[in-house]
């Protein structure tokens, strides 16, 4: 590979390692509140069905995808759906911020292989978030001289195959540190999910400029122009999350136990 492609991947590669880092801490967290109320043996038996299950459904979802990925209108969909979620969370987020509180009422917990169910269920959910997120990072990167799998270039696939394997590790190992980051600077969570709003535009340019719509040009998505609006408006995203987000150095009754609960289930 030449210099300057490397750099690219790299580059690449660096933006998917944090997306996937702050949505595998989200991820990790969901999961442990899921299966805290089991009894520790069960809770750690639960946690490591949904390991497997996120293994099993985020590499399954890259094959698949690889295969699927020329197709306009698996783009189409990718891209509404990711924007869905993007906006979905945003609209969640605020609307839960500017509730006002009350108390809830105890629910009825889940048996064991119910609370599974729902875990591995979360694990799909989790998988095409994370899959659909790096294809449309990795699609239109410059091809190598790798050999094809499936629709993808074989540079492409490793890309997002390496991004997905590092979302696994850091949902395994790393989560608590991450998830320690997200406490103090929560306005990264708002700035991961508006990356993946705009990652859907972006992976919705491609797909307007596929050759059997050709709304826009073909050439447009792999053009400098885009290119540079792209990378600005990410970086300009990433850093107001980190910037424009107060450190909280004081947590709430909330955080300490979700923080205690994570701390068990490791």
């Amino acid at each position: 590979m030449e210099i300057s492609l490397l750099l690219e991947y790299g580059w690449v590669l660096l933006v998917l390692i944090a997306l996937e880092g702050i949505l595998a801490a989200d991820n990790a967290l969901v999961m442990a509140i899921m299966v805290k109320h089991l009894p520790e043996e069960q809770r750690k038996k639960a946690l490591f069905y949904g390991l497997a299950g996120a293994f099993i459904f985020r590499f399954g979802s890259l094959f698949l995808i690889s295969f699927l990925v020329d197709v306009w209108q698996m783009q189409a969909i990718g891209a509404a759906y990711l924007l869905f979620i993007s906006i979905n969370h945003l609209m969640k987020h605020y609307a839960k911020k500017n509730r006002p509180a009350k108390e809830e009422k105890p629910k009825k917990e889940s048996g064991f292989w119910a609370t599974v169910i729902k875990v591995e269920l979360a694990d799909i959910a989790f998988a095409i978030d994370s899959i659909l997120a790096a294809v449309a990072l990795a699609v239109t990167l410059p091809s190598t001289t790798l050999p094809t799998i499936g629709g993808l270039d074989g540079g492409q696939f490793l890309v997002i195959f390496a991004g997905g394997l590092i979302g696994l590790i850091i949902m395994r190992f790393a989560a608590n540190m991450f998830v320690q980051l997200l406490q103090k600077r929560p306005g990264l969570e708002t700035a991961a999910f508006l990356i993946v709003g705009w990652v859907g535009v972006k992976l919705a340019v491609h797909t307007l400029a596929h050759p059997e719509l050709a709304v826009i040009d073909h050439h447009f998505p792999e053009s400098a122009l885009w290119k540079g609006i792209f990378w600005a408006v990410l970086l300009a995203i990433g850093a107001g999350g980190w910037f424009l987000s107060k450190e909280q150095k004081e947590k709430t009754e909330e955080q300490e136990r979700e923080q205690r609960t994570l701390q068990k289930v490791k």
